[in-house]
């Protein structure tokens, strides 16, 4: 199955709550959603007294994420809640509560709409600093946030190159902390997989081969396939549908079920994205990987990073079903030939 959705809670959608986000996806005709984790940042606070003996999952204001007891983070959301713990609370995330995350991720499987979440875009796991470690709580509480959404992929970028001479040290770093945080995901039960995402600037780690040769090393990890990206890095190689045809088979043996992808167009400029824009713009077109996407024969996730959102969304889903009824048409109309021609010779007989 092909899937199609926003980066975003669509622009028509009327309220900006994630359940909003979810019923206006549907309603449209669209089948997945990725959400953006713009403010990940978070506050601790002691339990009130009300709140001691009850678990995460039963609390009803503020989405609080995970317990610190005794400097250790506790993220069971069945795990009651004692007197000298610390609460993790997002400032301001995807949902009023967590209690609020189970109901809506049973409302999207119930609209068959597939739920995904973009970590913050600007992340920094290659040179373990301070910012280093906010980056990898990001991640572990978008890690909570989309397994409770039951949401199959968490998709993040791991930063930039600081220093240019010493490249190998960040990929060294970045490696470790991915490692390590997928360890911390396999302990605490996260079902979701951790997406790395192909980046668009050549300072930044995320090069086709790094994040497949990264999946390799990682268990846990899946490569999140962006088109724009991708075509910026390698200076507009993605024209024909051979072409993209090679680079969805070059991540597929990578991919646990289906692949995710996010596509829109993109001006770009000696291997560096300068921006995403309208699928219509630039030199990147979506007829071409409709036409591959035809052939593939793999659930693929398309999701529209385009500004215009939901409207390009829904132009992908059209471009992609009038790409299969043309086939279809043609098979039929051959079929047809065919059997005119049988019969053509059974009258001859």
């Amino acid at each position: 199955m092909i899937r199609f959705g926003p980066a975003g809670i669509p622009l028509s959608c009327k309220g900006r709550t994630l359940k909003d986000g979810i019923e206006d996806v549907h309603n449209l005709g669209l089948t997945a959603i990725e959400i953006p984790m713009v403010r990940a940042g978070t506050v601790e606070r002691y339990p009130e007294e009300e709140e001691i003996g009850l678990c995460i999952k039963d609390l009803e204001e503020g989405l609080v994420v995970e317990i610190i007891r005794d400097d250790t983070p506790v993220c069971d959301p069945k795990e009651p809640i004692e007197n000298d713990d610390i609460l993790v609370m997002m400032a301001s995330g995807v949902a009023d509560s967590y209690a609020s995350l189970i109901p809506m991720g049973k409302m999207a499987k119930r609209l068959d709409v597939k739920v995904s979440l973009h970590t913050p875009y600007y992340m920094d796991l290659g040179s373990n600093n301070e910012l280093t470690e906010r980056c990898l709580n990001n991640i572990r509480h978008a890690g909570i946030i989309t397994n409770a959404l039951g949401g199959d992929v968490v998709v993040t970028n791991l930063g930039l190159y600081d220093d240019a001479d010493d490249t190998e040290g960040t990929d060294a770093n970045i490696i470790d902390n991915v490692t390590e945080i997928m360890g911390w995901w396999k302990d605490a039960g996260i079902k979701t997989h951790l997406g790395i995402e192909i980046t668009g600037r050549l300072e930044a780690f995320g090069s086709l081969e790094q994040v497949l040769s990264l999946c390799g090393e990682a268990d846990g990890v899946v490569p999140v396939l962006n088109f724009p990206h991708h075509h910026a890095r390698t200076n507009g190689s993605l024209v024909t549908p051979a072409d993209f045809t090679d680079v969805l088979n070059a991540i597929a043996p990578y991919c646990k079920g289906s692949i995710h992808t996010l596509f829109s167009g993109v001006e770009h400029f000696a291997g560096n994205e300068r921006r995403l824009t309208p699928i219509k713009k630039g030199d990147l077109k979506f007829e071409p990987l409709g036409e591959a996407l035809a052939d593939l024969g793999q659930d693929v996730t398309v999701i529209s990073g385009s500004p215009l959102l939901e409207h390009d969304a829904m132009y992908m889903k059209v471009i992609h079903e009038r790409v299969l009824t043309k086939r279809v048409i043609k098979a039929m109309r051959a079929k047809k030939k065919d059997e005119a021609a049988v019969f053509g010779e059974e009258e001859e007989e």
